[in-house]
């Protein structure tokens, strides 16, 4: 091995492209099992559409755990407050969501959104100065005390809301789809890419980009070092906290408009969901956590229109065939 020359470049590293083209080869191996071109485009835009709003609420955890070493097990509970967070801003104005008008309805779906996004980062920051903060470095308590948060979370809204399914229904410009040919997407589905595409872009410049992001990830390598350096990674690590708690809140919203409804335990199901989502994509990695979230959302799909009985369990066997191809997820940035 040969010492470089002060004026040689750096060598790059290899970029690993297997996990990468992982959706586009499940994608195109569908296609003579599903049979009907139409049906297969169908599918996998619904596919996407799906796996950007599990990206939107699984990237939270995940940004969480990658910078700041927690295990939030009540992550689902800023999901479920910004769902109905939106219903608050959104019921009143009942009008106009049945306008058959595009702007006037992103007009009322951007406040829902705004305050939902504002309201779970502020519930983020109270979870992480009194759940949080006496456990850090401490798993086994971190899963405890959030564990704990999110039933105390979900017994609240039970006592607010009560325990009736709320209706949340599209706005009339977001229902129906765009028909190409044989080919119908959901429009809904076009602005959830939209929003997922701008939310995965927006933090992989934060991070890699800006010097915020540097001190954030510094601050991981070396906490002591940034801190003689003057800078307070405690605020930093807070601050990343309430970003992965307004995220959730923010694909609670997106999530509840997929669904058209809202109740107080709909974090349960998208709790294990998202855990899935993160330990494919490798433990607190973002380009992990969003190519899981699209193999999670094709393999829902597709089984479920090719094997009904198997959807059930879909996810689960995806997790086990990952993990025994890479046992730390597609993209390892963490040994822990």
């Amino acid at each position: 091995m040969t010492d470089l020359a002060a004026t040689d470049p750096l060598p790059k590293p290899k970029r690993d492209l297997a996990p990468v083209l992982l959706p586009i080869a499940l994608a195109l191996l569908m296609i003579p099992l599903i049979g009907s071109t139409s049906s297969w485009l169908t599918l996998t835009a619904a596919s996407l559409a799906m796996g950007m709003m599990i990206f939107i609420m699984a990237s939270g955890l995940t940004l969480v755990f990658g910078l700041m070493d927690v295990l939030n097990f009540g992550h689902g509970a800023f999901i479920a407050v910004g769902a109905y967070v939106a219903t608050l801003v959104l019921a009143p104005f009942a009008a106009s969501i049945q306008a058959d008008s595009l702007w006037v309805n992103l007009a009322v779906l951007a406040p829902a959104a705004l305050l939902s996004i504002a309201v779970s980062g502020a519930l983020g920051l109270v979870v992480e100065r009194v759940l949080i903060l006496p456990v850090y470095g401490q798993h086994l308590k971190q899963i405890l005390m959030t564990t704990g948060g999110l039933i105390v979370a979900e017994q609240t809204l039970y006592a607010l809301w009560g325990p009736q399914i709320i209706p949340m229904p599209l706005p009339v410009s977001l229902r129906g789809s765009f028909i190409l040919g044989d080919v119908a997407v959901a429009k809904y589905r076009v602005l959830a890419m939209l929003i997922g595409l701008a939310v995965f872009i927006a933090i992989q410049l934060v991070l890699n980009r800006t010097k915020l992001g540097l001190l954030i990830r510094a601050g991981v390598e070396n906490r002591e070092m940034v801190e003689a350096l003057g800078y307070r990674i405690r605020r930093l690590f807070l601050g990343v906290f309430m970003t992965g708690s307004a995220l959730a809140g923010l694909g609670g919203v997106m999530w509840a408009l997929y669904r058209e409804q809202v109740h107080a335990s709909m974090s349960d199901d998208l709790t294990v969901l998202i855990f899935i989502v993160v330990i494919i994509g490798g433990l607190g990695s973002i380009g992990g956590c969003f190519i899981g979230a699209i193999l999670v959302a094709m393999v829902a799909n597709y089984g479920g229109f090719l094997v009904p009985k198997l959807a059930l369990v879909s996810n689960i066997l995806l997790m086990v065939a990952i993990l025994m191809w890479r046992p730390r997820g597609l993209y390892a940035v963490t040994s822990r």
